[in-house]
């Protein structure tokens, strides 16, 4: 069959028009409360400034807690440009609350690639010195014998609470909100919160919740003990050039705040370093560019459902994050769809991806990623473990005008495999 890409596009673009709609509205909301909060902490220029050293009495750092933590809905946070990325940011919060004998229970199936070796579940463990069974990864939470189990998404969780409850052994309960390279559906606000309050009444164990790639995404965010994601994800509009925040309980932040410095320096100290003006200036573009990179997504389900995939969400369902997937079943599709990605990038476009082994992950990963920041999810990019159903991981998309661009040279690429 032969298809007119521009012209399919166009036709998408009229079916989606009352979607695109519904993207803007949670997009205005998002952004008052962002302008609220700017008002009511009196951000000024002085704020931008910089520190060094110690970081003490960094006022533009210390409002900047206080503004992530309202706007996200919490009671407490931090946000630092120190924490390498989502991964640490989790690490941090999982060892601040964690001690040995303490059980870590997964509700909504195992946890992204790169918590593997943190927790001590990587499947490439490290040989014991006998050779006769692997060894738990030296530093994990196993390895300090903290104890891990899940459940599987979709399933009942209730009783695995209840049991570890009653053996007095439940210290955190964890859920991630986007489907990692898991197969299944984003998780609502809604639907963690309401998660959380059942918790709530059958334990008294911490929540962490993974939020990357859902900021801004619904009307309000995860209200867990510690919520966390990344600054070159959703909150960082694109502007933030490194970091992660936590926020929460007050308690549990002033644990993480421990674990990411010092015992009783907590968020006291670290020096901004000139990246304070960045934070500021990526959360107050975040509402707007999640919804570009909420359009570019809706966008790639119409076109890549017309040419035949399997796609989630659809481009009627509802958008709880960042993340499309394509199913696309073979590996020379995949890496077609990444080459077109990675085409339509505004940096690296002459590179031709190709699969490789990816630090922190288990199988070969394929990744287009043409970004201004290295790493940044907000900016489109697209990635896949190389493994069936061959599925494509894409995200972001700064403008809806690039990312419409991208989905065209993408649908153009993988024809073009079709008929090679």
């Amino acid at each position: 069959m032969t298809y007119d890409i521009p012209q399919l596009i166009a036709g998408a673009e009229k079916e989606l028009r009352p979607v695109f709609d519904s993207f803007d509205e949670i997009s205005n909301a998002r952004t008052g409360q962002v302008l609220d909060a700017f008002r009511e902490f009196r951000v000024d220029d002085t704020m931008f400034g910089s520190t060094s050293g110690y970081g003490y009495d960094d006022k533009g750092r210390d409002t900047l807690d206080r503004i992530f933590a309202r706007v996200l809905g919490a009671e407490s946070g931090f946000v630092r440009h120190s924490i390498a990325n989502g991964t640490h940011a989790l690490t941090i919060a999982l060892w601040a609350l964690l001690r040995p004998g303490d059980v870590m229970l997964a509700i909504t199936g195992r946890p992204y690639d790169t918590l593997m070796g943190v927790i001590g579940l990587s499947d490439r463990p490290v040989p014991s010195e006998d050779g006769a069974h692997p060894a738990t990864p030296d530093g994990s939470l196993l390895d300090f014998g903290v104890f891990y189990d899940d459940v599987p998404f979709g399933e009942d969780w209730r009783p695995k609470v209840r049991r570890y409850q009653e053996e007095g052994r439940l210290k955190v309960v964890y859920i991630q909100r986007s489907r990692g390279y898991a197969d299944r559906p984003t998780l609502s606000s809604d639907e963690i919160n309401a998660m959380i309050s059942e918790i709530r009444t059958m334990t008294g164990a911490y929540v962490i919740v993974d939020n990357c790639y859902g900021e801004f995404a619904d009307l309000d965010e995860p209200k867990g003990d510690l919520v966390v994601g990344s600054l070159i994800k959703n909150p960082g509009g694109g502007i933030a050039e490194a970091g992660a925040y936590i926020v929460g309980t007050p308690r549990a932040v002033e644990l993480a705040g421990y674990r990411m410095t010092t015992v009783g320096a907590g968020v006291e100290v670290g020096a901004s370093l000139g990246n304070n003006k960045n934070m500021y200036k990526g959360l107050f573009f975040a509402p707007h560019i999640v919804a570009q990179a909420k359009k570019t997504a809706a966008l790639a389900a119409y076109v890549f459902e017309a040419l035949g995939c399997d796609v989630s969400p659809g481009w009627r369902d509802g958008r709880h994050d960042i993340i499309q997937t394509l199913r696309l079943g073979s590996p020379e599709r995949l890496c077609a769809f990444c080459r077109g990605i990675q085409y339509a990038s505004p940096v690296d476009s002459y590179v031709t991806p190709e699969p490789w082994d990816m630090p922190g992950y288990d199988d070969k990963v394929i990744m287009a990623a043409g970004a201004f920041t290295q790493g940044s999810s907000i900016e489109l990019s697209a990635d896949g473990p190389m493994r069936e159903p061959y599925i494509a991981f894409m995200q972001g998309g700064l403008t809806y005008e690039s990312g419409r661009y991208a989905v065209r040279m993408a649908a153009e690429e993988f024809i073009r495999s079709e008929k090679n």
